[in-house]
């Protein structure tokens, strides 16, 4: 089990608090991601979970409490900065862009390597077309370990929500992060698109080397993929190890079903 604070930990969460406006979204939460592992983030609605991952990667900093990647501090640093640093994500809610094609969606998760500048698009096909030729290798190869070869010029709007959750993936994996980090990769789907989508997250992590943390109310898939879970509940970790151990603890059964639940 890694502690907080491990020094081989990749990502390490100290005592991390948020609040908004009184409410405790968070409340000295820590937690550390071994380089290479699965962490699954869990827990009922309101637990704190996207609260938690929004702290991490820069779109509402802890007010106390500390957030280290690689070693280095990264509390309120900007989002893109820490997207910079080796850490892209997804969204609980599909956030693409509509009337834009697949591979325009993936493409804009290079934009952290892009240097645009009115020089190089006056003087494109001696300047600005070779990179662009490198960004879209890059881009082809994502393609091709997702296999979205036969969407890729179709708009997003009209290809199906699997599909779109896995174009969500691929900007992510296109930023070449270190860490990848997944907020409900699998809401909405039926049971053929979540075994497509843990096989791809599978083969990506194993492809590219990554350390994941994943939002997921799927106990399934949980268990399948996860190497240690955390569990939060009211802003709070209460319980942490191997999934199957984790999930069987009486407080989190306590926070899914209710005393009188658990109590029959």
């Amino acid at each position: 089990m890694a502690a907080s604070g491990s020094t081989s930990a990749i990502l390490s969460c100290d005592n991390a608090s948020r609040w908004f406006q009184g409410v405790r979204a968070l409340k000295n939460v820590s937690v550390s991601l071994e380089d290479g592992e699965i962490l699954g983030l869990v827990g009922p609605n309101g637990s704190g979970k996207t609260t938690l991952v929004n702290a991490i990667t820069g779109f509402y900093p802890p007010q106390e409490g500390s957030i280290h990647f690689k070693g280095a501090r990264i509390n309120g640093l900007k989002p893109f900065r820490i997207a910079e640093l080796g850490i892209a994500r997804t969204f609980q809610n599909v956030a693409l862009f509509r009337g834009m094609s697949v591979l325009d969606n993936i493409l804009l998760g290079r934009h952290i390597y892009m240097n645009p500048n009115p020089l190089a698009s006056l003087f494109y096909w001696w300047w600005a077309k070779k990179e662009e030729n490198s960004h879209r290798h890059k881009v082809e190869e994502v393609i091709d370990l997702l296999q979205l070869e036969s969407v890729r010029d179709e708009h997003v709007d009209t290809i199906p929500l699997g599909l779109q959750k896995r174009v969500e993936l691929a900007r992510a994996l296109s930023a070449e992060p270190q860490l990848l980090v997944l907020d409900e990769p699998m809401a909405g789907m039926n049971q053929e698109e979540k075994e497509y989508m843990v096989r791809f997250i599978l083969d990506a992590q194993k492809a590219l080397g990554l350390s994941v943390l994943i939002i997921e109310h799927h106990m399934d898939v949980v268990t399948a993929i996860c190497d240690r879970i955390l569990v939060l509940n009211n802003g709070t970790k209460i319980a942490e190890g191997p999934a199957l151990e984790a999930i069987a603890d009486p407080h989190v059964i306590e926070a899914y079903l209710g005393k009188a639940r658990n109590a029959a």
